[in-house]
C-alpha cells in the first residue's frame, strides 16, 4: 500500500520497469498503459494520505482512462510491478489482492464471490495472489482461492482452487503442472534483482511490501 512518497515512487519506477519503458515521460496515445498505471498509483496514494480533493481528481482521471481502454481496477489490489500487457477488456474485483511483478493480460477477471450465512449477510471471498504471477489471455480467477508466488495461469483457464507456489495452472476445469520451461518474462524472481540493479535505493524498502 502507498502511504508516502518514497514508497510512491517504488511504484511508480517499478511499474515503468516491468513495461519495459525507459524514457522520462509518456507520450499521449503511445503510452496510453503506463499513463494508466501512473494514474492509478496516484490515486492510490492520494486515497491513502487523505488528500480528498486529489483522491477524487484522480479517480476521475482513472474512470475516464479505464473506459478507453477497458480496464477497471480498483486501487490497493497491486504491488509494484505491475504489467499490463494491452489495453481490452480487464477487470479486478477491489477485494481482490496481488503481489509484486503481476504481469498480466487482457480480457482477465478476478472477482470475488459472495456467501451467504443463516442471518442472511453476504461474506465475499475474494482471491490472493502472491509476488511474479503471470496471468494469460482470458483468464478467469474467482473467489477464496490463494494463488502462490512464481504461478502462471495460462490463457482462458478458470481459476476457482489454491495453486502452490512454481506451478502452472492451465484449462477448464483447472489442472496443475510444474513449470516446464523457464519464462523470459516479469513474472521470474530474477525480475527484481533486475530492477534493484538500476534502483539500488529500493533495495530495503522493497522488502517490506
Amino acid at each position: 500500500m502507498i502511504t508516502n512518497r518514497e514508497i510512491l515512487n517504488l511504484y511508480l519506477d517499478a511499474d515503468k520497469f516491468a513495461l519495459g519503458i525507459t524514457r522520462k515521460i509518456p507520450i499521449p496515445f503511445f503510452d496510453a498503459v503506463w499513463i494508466y498505471e501512473r494514474t492509478l498509483r496516484m490515486y492510490e496514494f492520494h486515497k491513502n494520505v487523505g488528500h480528498r480533493l486529489r483522491q477524487y481528481w484522480y479517480s476521475f482521471l482513472l474512470k475516464i482512462r479505464g473506459q478507453r481502454l477497458g480496464f477497471s481496477i480498483s486501487g490497493n489490489c497491486f504491488g509494484p510491478g505491475l504489467r499490463i500487457n494491452h489495453y481490452g477488456m480487464l477487470i479486478v474485483n477491489k477485494h481482490a489482492r496481488i503481489g509484486k511483478w503481476c504481469d498480466i493480460n487482457q480480457g482477465v477477471n478476478i472477482g470475488a464471490n459472495g456467501m451467504i450465512d443463516d442471518d442472511g449477510r453476504v461474506h465475499l471471498r475474494m482471491p490472493i495472489i502472491g509476488d511474479h504471477c503471470y496471468i494469460g489471455i482470458g483468464a478467469k480467477i474467482f473467489g477464496d482461492c490463494k494463488i502462490g508466488n512464481n504461478v502462471r495461469i495460462g490463457a482462458n483457464s478458470v481459476v476457482t482452487k489454491d495453486i502452490p507456489d512454481n506451478m502452472t495452472a492451465i484449462g477448464i476445469p483447472m489442472s496443475i503442472h510444474p513449470h516446464k520451461h523457464k519464462m523470459l518474462a516479469i513474472s521470474t524472481p530474477e525480475f527484481e534483482e533486475q530492477f534493484l540493479q538500476k534502483y539500488p535505493q529500493y533495495k530495503e524498502l522493497i522488502k517490506t511490501i
